[in-house]
């Protein structure tokens, strides 16, 4: 069993569910983002998503896209987000999934990522613009690496495509609570709920719902019927609106732990 299979086994016995908060590499700067690695860990996280920036984020709202901008602006690259996650090993063993685009991953190159990712304690790699049908090579270098593949099933997708998810993800299957892109909402959709029940079908790998998780009571409500909450946009819109702060790590800690309820 995998670290995050382990991870989401461990919760399960515990009567728990997950914490699974999102921030891009590199905004606002990568000894921030390393800063930000071990305080969310502490914040309660069960595992982060690390977002390697990508200059056309389709899949993401104008929160990421703006943040993913900034980290360009640096010379953010896959190279300096392992980097970057290779300081924060040093204080946390909270388990990661890389959250990227199949362009960037492409370029430094299937089995190199592979390898460096087991290297430096990478436990899964989410490729949102990678269907199941396309992912053969890639998630072979990965599996023979011991790293898990996530892909996203949306309220879209067939019994079939969900079938065909089921069969391929290693780790956790992440349902997009709505289609679209991602950014915070006032509400969850209804949909999230009918889409976790229709993969319960299919699979027995744990469901983390995200896209619009954005206040406790999402998180709450999430926690009814998945296995874990994402949260990406409202927490990105938070380092955005402290950069520049000497406190943005403290704030962005104790913002991730206002969304927690008691578990």
């Amino acid at each position: 069993m995998s670290r995050l299979g382990k991870t989401f086994e461990g919760m399960r016995r515990a009567g728990r569910r997950g914490f699974i908060p999102y921030v891009t590499a590199g905004d606002p700067d990568l000894e921030t983002t390393a800063a930000l690695l071990v305080e969310l860990d502490r914040a309660g996280a069960n595992v982060i998503e690390l977002g390697v920036p990508f200059s056309d984020p389709v899949a993401d709202g104008p929160v990421i896209q703006r943040a993913s901008e900034r980290a360009l602006r640096h010379g953010v690259g896959v190279a300096e987000v392992l980097a970057t996650l290779e300081r924060a090993r040093r204080e946390t063993d909270v388990p990661v999934v890389l959250f990227s685009y199949f362009n960037p991953l492409m370029q430094f190159g299937a089995e190199r990522l592979a390898a460096e990712c087991a290297r430096l304690g990478v436990d899964g790699v989410l490729v949102t613009d990678m269907t199941p049908e396309e992912s053969g090579e890639f998630s072979s270098a990965l599996a023979r690496a011991g790293i898990d593949q996530i892909f996203l099933a949306a309220p879209t997708s067939t019994d079939a495509r969900l079938r065909l998810i089921a069969e391929r993800a290693g780790g956790f299957i992440y349902a997009v609570s709505r289609a679209g892109v991602t950014g915070a909402r006032s509400d969850v959709s209804a949909e999230a709920e009918r889409l976790v029940t229709r993969l319960r079908a299919f699979s027995d790998l744990p469901v983390a719902v995200g896209f619009g998780i954005s206040t406790p009571e999402h998180v709450r409500d999430v926690w009814r019927y998945a296995d874990a909450a994402v949260v990406g946009s409202a927490l990105v819109a938070e380092i955005e609106k402290e950069a520049g702060g000497p406190d943005l790590v403290t704030r962005v800690g104790a913002f991730a732990r206002s969304l927690l309820p008691a578990r």
